[in-house]
C-alpha cells in the first residue's frame, strides 16, 4: 500500500461521514472556488505568463476565470432542480405504483488535467464534481509546473484535502494516479495518453470521462462572407496560440475561393494579434520544435508556408503564425493534432467532398460551418459526426455552460459543462415503490406472476402483449 491508496482511503472515509451533503454544503463548496479565483486573479495571471512566456492577461480571464465562474454561476441556479428527484412512468398493469430517479453522489472524482488551459479543465469539472456531492482529487499538468504548483497551494488554502485534494509531479505520479479506484475518473489531454489513463482505470473498473482533442475541420460554405470567417477562425485558431483542443485544425474551401480568403485571413491576424505581447508563447521547447518540425515537413513535401502576421517588430514572438498550402497528403500537419498557430488550408469542390474529407479521418472534437445555405448546414450537421459545433463563429458552443462539453470516438467519451457535468458524476438510482389497483392488494407487483402457472397466467401474458 502506497501513500496514494493510503491517501485515498482517507478521502473515501471522509465521504462515507458525509456521502449525501446538503444543497448549502454543495454550494458553499463551489463558493469558495470562485472566491479563490476572484481574490488571486492578478497573481495566476502573472504565473500563467511565466509558464507561457507570453500570455496576457484579457486571454486568461477570458479563457479561464469566465469560465470557472460562468460554472459557478450556473450551477448556483440550477442545483437545487437538478437534485431533486425525478418521476418516471409506468406501465399500466403496475397500477398505483410510483416510479422516480434519485441523483446520488459516487464517491471521489479524479481529475486529470492539461496545460494549455490549467485553471479551467482542472476546477470547471471540480465544481460539477462537487455540485453532484463528491469528493474531489486533482493532478494537474507538470508541463505547466509554475501554474499547477500555485493553484495547488492555493486549493490547500481553501480547502480540507479530505475535499478537495491536489498532487502534482510529473509522469511517475500521473501514471500512480490513474492506477488509484476511483469512483470516476476525468482525463484532458492527448488520445495516446488517453489510451494509458483508460488502461489503468480499466483495472479497477473506474468509469471514465476522457476529453480528447483531434483534427477539428472549418468549413467554408460557397455562401460563406469571406471577412467573417477569416475573423472568426482567425480568433479562434490563435486565441492561445492555438493550444486550444477545439481550434481550428484546417480550413475547407472551394479552390476558386482560396486565395481571397488567405488575404482575409492576414488581415484578419493583423488586425487581432499584431501586437507580439497579445499572442501567448508555446508552453515550453518541445513545444516550439514540433511546430517547427511540422512546418518544415510540409515545405519539405511542397506545401507554400504564407506568414498570417506583417510585424515591423520581427523577432519578437518565439514562433509565426502561418497558413500552408498546396500541402501533400502525406504531410504531418494533416494527421497529427496541431495545438499551435499552423493553419493548413485544404481545397475542396463542394460540400459533398468536404463531407467526405472529414469522414475519412477520426471524428473530429469540434466542428466549423460558415455560410447562409440551410441546405448545405443540414447536410453537414447531419453526415458528419463531431463532439460539438459552431456555426458561423468558432470555439463558443464550449462557452455555453447549458450545452454538455465532450467528444465522441477518438476525440474522447462522456460530456461535462453545466446538467451533464452533474449527471456525469451522479449516480441516477432508479427507485419503484410498487402499490396494488387503488392501494388494495389486488394486482399488485409480481403477484399475478407467481406460480403455480395457470390459464390467469396465460392471460396475464396476453394482456401484457
Amino acid at each position: 500500500m502506497n501513500r496514494f491508496t493510503i491517501q485515498l482511503d482517507e478521502i473515501k472515509a471522509a465521504y462515507a461521514a458525509e456521502s449525501n451533503p446538503t444543497l448549502e454544503v454543495r454550494l458553499e463548496r463551489i463558493n469558495r472556488i470562485e472566491k479563490m479565483i476572484a481574490a488571486n486573479e492578478e497573481k495566476i495571471c502573472k504565473v500563467l505568463e511565466a509558464d507561457f512566456g507570453v500570455r496576457h492577461p484579457i486571454e486568461t480571464r477570458l479563457a479561464e476565470f469566465q469560465m470557472v465562474y460562468q460554472a459557478a454561476k450556473y450551477a448556483r441556479k440550477h442545483l437545487k432542480e437538478w437534485m431533486r428527484p425525478v418521476r418516471m412512468e409506468t406501465p399500466s398493469f403496475m397500477g398505483s405504483s410510483e416510479a422516480w430517479t434519485e441523483s446520488q453522489s459516487i464517491g471521489v472524482v479524479g481529475i486529470i488535467s492539461a496545460w494549455n488551459y490549467p485553471i479551467q479543465l482542472a476546477l470547471v469539472p471540480a465544481i460539477a464534481a462537487l455540485a453532484a456531492g463528491n469528493r474531489v482529487w486533482l493532478k494537474p499538468s507538470d508541463r505547466c509546473s509554475r501554474t499547477s504548483g500555485f493553484l495547488a497551494g492555493l486549493i490547500q488554502e481553501y480547502f480540507h484535502p479530505s475535499e478537495f485534494c491536489v498532487t502534482t509531479g510529473g509522469i511517475d505520479v500521473a501514471e500512480q494516479f490513474a492506477a488509484l479506484p476511483f469512483n470516476h475518473l476525468l482525463f484532458t489531454g492527448s488520445e495516446a495518453t488517453g489510451k494509458k489513463v483508460m488502461r489503468a482505470a480499466a483495472e479497477n473498473l473506474t468509469p471514465v470521462t476522457l476529453e480528447l482533442g483531434g483534427k477539428t475541420p472549418a468549413i467554408i460554405d460557397s455562401t460563406a462572407k469571406l471577412q467573417e470567417a477569416a475573423s472568426a477562425i482567425i480568433y479562434g485558431k490563435l486565441l492561445n496560440s492555438g493550444q486550444t483542443c477545439i481550434a481550428p485544425d484546417y480550413v475547407l474551401v472551394e479552390r476558386g475561393r482560396q486565395d481571397a480568403f488567405i488575404q482575409e485571413l492576414q488581415a484578419a491576424a493583423q488586425s487581432q494579434f499584431s501586437n507580439p505581447e497579445e499572442l501567448t508563447g508555446p508552453i515550453d521547447d518541445a513545444q516550439l520544435q514540433y511546430w517547427q518540425h511540422l512546418v518544415s515537413d510540409a515545405v519539405d513535401r511542397g506545401a507554400k508556408a504564407i506568414p498570417l502576421l506583417n510585424n515591423p517588430s520581427a523577432g519578437a514572438r518565439r514562433f509565426e503564425p502561418v497558413a500552408l498550402v498546396d500541402v501533400s497528403p502525406q504531410a504531418r500537419v494533416l494527421h497529427e493534432e496541431i495545438f499551435g498557430p499552423i493553419l493548413p488550408i485544404v481545397t475542396i469542390a463542394d460540400t459533398a467532398t468536404a463531407i467526405a474529407y472529414i469522414n475519412n479521418r477520426i471524428n473530429p472534437l469540434a466542428l466549423y460551418w460558415f455560410g447562409k445555405d440551410k441546405k448545405n448546414m443540414r447536410r453537414v450537421l447531419e453526415e458528419t459526426r463531431s463532439g460539438g459545433v459552431t456555426i458561423n463563429d468558432t470555439l463558443l458552443h464550449a462557452a455555453v455552460e447549458s450545452l454538455p462539453f465532450g467528444g465522441i470516438g477518438a476525440s474522447g467519451m462522456g460530456a461535462y459543462h453545466g446538467k451533464a457535468g452533474f449527471d456525469t458524476f451522479s449516480h441516477h438510482k432508479p427507485i419503484l415503490q410498487v402499490r396494488g389497483l387503488l392501494g388494495s392488494n389486488l394486482l399488485k407487483g409480481t403477484k399475478p406472476a407467481h406460480p403455480p402457472y395457470s390459464k390467469k397466467t396465460e392471460r396475464l401474458l396476453k394482456r401484457l402483449k
